[in-house]
């Protein structure tokens, strides 16, 4: 919620000034009793300012423009679309090197602005975590709760999740179709066969980065080299947080997005609430002020 004309809010201190120092001079009568009448008038008095002010008050808050805005991003179709798919199997909690990539994947997120991303994760089995989405907060917010074995810790659904996170991309019109393979280990859980991985990413035009990371003896670099050379992407290898860091700064400077999204803010008012609010007010001092 944000207010368009925040200055509003200090009409209710100028009232509160003005009804220290802005009293009006009236003609004074004195008569027997009038202790008891002062009395009687103070809490009337009391009553009506409380009134006011909260009329006041409530109307600043109205002149302020209360609103919530939506950003929509619409035209992007020759924009990139990029499914990130992330090894969470049990080998990831070694060393944290899940955090690390967690966090990193979280900064490449923050550079890709105008794009539309999606986050498959596999272990034991593969799953699109977040379909193509233009919310990254979402994604980060996601990624914060994601925890090594959320999809089991014995095996490596590698080719799973290259099937299942290019399948996005089956109504997808972009002209830029990219996936980037992170894992540090080799597929044995025999559910989809690679060909047919590699063949449904070549089908919907997906180039697919792949990266190993620990030692070669953990991963397949075969493998990984086959699906990148076979959909047009680049196999990278990292055994530092350093090597990883540079890899997606590497991949975001390759697929460097330059279209210009259309962007529309749909802003929602909410200023009728605390107006209705003050007119009732307002009417329940008319009416205190005219049964005197």
């Amino acid at each position: 919620m944000i207010f368009e004309y925040p200055l509003a809010f200090l009409l209710p201190f100028a009232f509160l000034v003005c009804l220290k120092f802005c009293k009006p001079k009236l003609p004074s009568f004195y008569f027997s009793g009038i202790d008891f009448l002062q009395i009687v008038t103070k809490k009337s008095s009391i009553l009506t300012n409380i009134l006011k002010f909260l009329t006041i008050t409530l109307l600043s808050i109205a002149l302020a423009s209360p609103i919530k805005e939506n950003q929509i991003v619409i035209n992007n179709n020759k924009g990139y679309e990029i499914s990130l798919i992330m090894d969470v199997s049990g080998s990831m909690r070694e060393n944290g090197k899940f955090d690390i990539v967690r966090n990193i994947v979280k900064d490449f997120l923050k550079k890709r602005k105008s794009d539309k991303i999606a986050l498959s994760i596999f272990a034991d089995f593969a799953y699109v975590a977040v379909p193509l989405t233009y919310d990254k907060k979402a994604i980060s917010s996601l990624l914060d709760k994601i925890e090594v074995g959320i999809a089991g810790t014995t095996k490596t659904a590698l080719y799973e999740a290259l099937f299942l996170s290019t399948n996005i991309f089956k109504t997808s019109h972009a002209k830029n179709k990219i996936a980037i393979l992170l894992t540090d280990g080799m597929d044995n859980a025999n559910t989809i066969p690679l060909k047919i991985a590699v063949d449904r990413a070549k089908k919907y035009g997906v180039k697919v980065y792949t990266i190993g990371i620990g030692s070669r003896g953990d991963y397949n670099p075969y493998v990984l080299k086959t699906i990148a050379k076979q959909t047009g992407g680049k196999f990278f290898e990292a055994d530092t947080v350093a090597k990883l860091k540079e890899i997606y700064n590497t991949i975001n400077h390759l697929e460097k997005s330059e279209i210009k999204t259309d962007k529309y803010t749909l802003k929602t008012y909410y200023f009728a609430y605390p107006l209705t609010l003050a007119i009732l007010f307002l009417l329940i001092l008319f009416f205190i002020r005219n049964k005197r």
